[in-house]
């Protein structure tokens, strides 16, 4: 019964948050993502930043490591409300409610992976996937002009799926490719 009321708590906020996805806060709606993506960034590069230029290897991993640190941190703040609102867009998530409480566990692994530079190709390859796979199931929920919660900050935040959720997912694919590339 718990479970139950809880799940359908979660669908009605969802519900009562997306209705208003395309309200007149538009770009404001997401300021809780700008604002984290420039602290991590600034702590990026001011941690990178020498005297003779900017270490780019060193800017992206630290960028990831802050990246999956703190998104993890967020899901895990209500890992539950994360798993439900995560399996309304994610492909493998809808299939397999589990995935859904998993997953911050994965990008926590990723962050630690990256903060200690250990396994860095496991690493990067690993982002590729998780967060390319991750993709598809954004871009199919925009494809559907559906309305949802983005989870990628937990239920903490409330921040709407669009193309901003799938920009944040395909940067992170494209930065662990240059990784890749540049070694």
């Amino acid at each position: 019964m718990k479970t139950s009321q809880h799940t359908e708590e979660m669908h009605h906020a969802l519900h009562a948050h997306t209705s208003n996805a395309n309200n007149p806060q538009g770009i404001m709606a997401y300021y809780p993502i700008f604002l984290i993506v420039i602290y991590i960034t600034g702590i990026s590069f001011t941690n990178n930043y020498h005297w003779y230029g900017i270490d780019w290897q060193s800017w992206m991993n630290q960028f990831m490591a802050g990246f999956f640190l703190v998104f993890s941190a967020f899901k895990f703040l209500d890992i539950r409300g994360f798993a439900d609102g995560y399996s309304t867009y994610d492909l493998l998530a809808k299939r397999w409610h589990t995935y859904g409480y998993i997953y911050p566990f994965l990008e926590l692994s990723l962050g630690v992976l990256y903060l200690t530079q250990a396994f860095l190709t496991m690493a990067q390859f690993a982002t590729i996937i998780l967060m390319g796979f991750s993709s598809l199931g954004v871009t199919n929920s925009l494809l559907r002009k559906q309305k949802f919660q983005c989870a990628c900050l937990g239920t903490v935040l409330k921040v709407p799926l669009s193309s901003i959720t799938l920009i944040e997912d395909l940067t992170m694919v494209v930065l662990a490719a240059l990784a890749l590339i540049m070694k």
